[in-house]
């Protein structure tokens, strides 16, 4: 493991001992466990199991809020989408603990859905004897859909733990030395006329025999490629059907009854917050959306603008803006929702590095991280007689999970972040109230709806799917009073900082009741005297 200093969880400011648990790596699942049940101890927090995955670990939601939690509008924030992204876990696990110890005050206007871990069979990999990436379940699945499930998955070559890489010499190969730094491979350039010289594989052995390597991994179905917007059908770990596993669909049943959500925070490899999603107008009008809207790319750049302003570390080379069947893109495409995903953490660019790999490792060469790479080293391979084949590389989980000594400045600066954002949810109010007597016990009301807010009341998609609930007015008077107007109102959008006009003409005296709003922007009442 890298080496890293002891530290702790920082949960002293939450007067939690967690049974004299010194934290200086990322939790274990019974460690997430326990930090979630001393969060739910707190009045304003809800725990719920929403289901079990295959391999019998709970997937959590919690619930923090005060009042009406469910007529608030609502942030959601999800992690461990990928079941390699330890850090993403832990990210939403510090929110949640300052939201109650420090934070208190957010939860006047908004509520907070936290989902803290989609994949804990594959996070457990993490902490097991064998480390790889893994992002599948714990479902049996056939990949290569040759009649045996997982008969062919990863084989640590060199006895080390970890599954890295494996090259092989041959002219037939498409991966060269890197030039950046010879520990790294990259693809051979063609177009400079640049031959490989490498065959590269993840450390595997052919165990059934069809000329493949790590094609039918013994894990299952992972959660960010099993959802339903461009469900990626016949790749391995997508399986046959969209949001078929316990895990995604518990998730997606409970988001299906939570109206006040008005965006999502998703700590995952996309990322449209350091820089936000593109516009393009030809993908827009398909009867098959696959473009962000103009509106909402709007918004999009001016919260990514908020985020690089908080957000210290800048990302390099951070191109991932989503990838098929992922929830970050089901939660703007198929939700409606504000999206927006960020990977929490990027290796900062570095003497000018172009390769990824080779800017990694010259950044912790110079801050003396040791266990972040394992030298190549020749192994006898039974597929390749007579050939050279060596086993090294990077080590699996570094490039994307800081050592946890770091977690704790980027966990202040995401929650500050998530803060900010509920401060510009949609708020209505009520302006320019005007009562004019007509007459005969006749009365004309006028009064403006306004959207105190940068953000719209609803997304341009999720006004466009027509999914989210309108706003609805409600003049809580008798129809036959009513003259003209309508006793029930519904308005599709109202803009940032805009406006919208209700008038009626009723008859009679007395206090008139009105509400107006809906769960995801909030309600706001009032009362007029006549």
């Amino acid at each position: 493991m890298r080496k890293l200093l002891l530290t702790g969880l920082l949960l002293g400011s939450l007067g939690w001992s967690m049974h004299g648990f010194a934290q200086s790596d990322y939790p274990t699942l019974s460690q997430v466990n326990q930090r979630l049940q001393q969060i739910s101890s707190n009045a304003s927090a809800e725990l719920t199991s929403l289901t079990k995955t295959e391999g019998g670990k709970d997937i959590w939601a919690l619930k923090i809020g005060t009042g009406q939690v469910d007529e608030k509008p609502a942030i959601a924030v999800v992690g461990g989408v990928e079941g390699y992204h330890v850090l993403s876990v832990e990210l939403a696990l510090q929110f949640a603990e300052k939201l109650v110890s420090e934070n208190a005050a957010a939860l006047e206007n908004t509520t907070f859905y936290i989902f803290p871990n989609m994949s804990p069979d594959a996070y457990e990999q993490y902490h097991a004897a064998l480390k790889y990436e893994r992002r599948g379940n714990a479902v049996t699945v056939d990949h290569d859909r040759d009649g045996v499930p997982a008969d062919n998955g990863y084989t640590d070559l060199d006895g080390n733990g970890m599954i890295t890489w494996m090259r092989v010499e041959d002219p037939m190969g498409d991966y060269v030395i890197s030039s950046e730094d010879e520990r790294v491979m990259e693809k051979a350039n063609h177009a400079k006329g640049e031959a490989g010289k490498y065959l590269v594989f993840k450390e595997s052995v052919d165990e059934d025999k069809d000329g493949k390597y790590a094609e039918d991994l013994e894990e299952g179905i992972a959660f960010n490629k099993s959802l339903t917007y461009k469900f990626p059908v016949f790749e391995p770990l997508a399986g046959d059907i969209p949001v078929a596993q316990k895990e995604s669909r518990a998730l997606l049943d409970y988001l299906f009854d939570q109206w006040n959500i008005f965006a999502f925070v998703t700590f995952s490899p996309a990322n449209n917050l350091s820089s936000p999603l593109k516009y393009n107008a030809g993908e827009a009008r398909k009867r098959i959306v696959t473009s962000i809207l103009e509106k909402d790319q709007a918004i999009n750049s001016m919260v990514s603008s908020i985020y690089n302003e908080t957000i210290s570390s800048k990302p390099f080379q951070q191109t991932n803006q989503g990838t098929d069947g992922d929830f970050f893109q089901w939660a703007y495409f198929h939700f409606g929702r504000l999206s927006f995903g960020t990977p929490g953490y990027w290796t900062p660019e570095f003497k000018g590095k172009t390769n990824a790999e080779a800017n990694y490792l010259a950044w912790a060469d110079s801050l003396g991280w040791e266990g972040v790479y394992t030298p190549w080293k020749e192994i006898n391979h039974p597929d390749f007689p007579g050939k050279k084949v060596e086993v090294g590389g990077i080590n699996p989980f570094v490039m994307v999970n800081p050592p946890f000594e770091k977690v704790g400045e980027i966990a202040d600066e995401h929650t500050d972040f998530i803060l900010k954002l509920a401060e510009m949810q949609p708020k209505l109010e009520m302006h320019n109230l005007k009562i004019e007597g007509l007459g005969n016990g006749l009365t004309r009301i006028t009064v403006d709806l306004f959207n105190n807010s940068p953000i719209p009341t609803h997304s341009q998609m999720g006004e466009r799917s027509r999914w989210l609930r309108k706003v609805r007015v409600d003049m809580n008077l008798p129809a036959d009073r009513i003259i003209s107007g309508n006793k029930i109102e519904l308005i599709d959008v109202i803009g940032a900082y805009e406006k919208v006009e209700l008038s009626w003409i009723v008859k009679g005296k007395g206090e008139i009741p009105v509400k107006a709003g809906a769960s995801h922007v909030g309600f706001v009442n009032a009362t007029f005297k006549l």
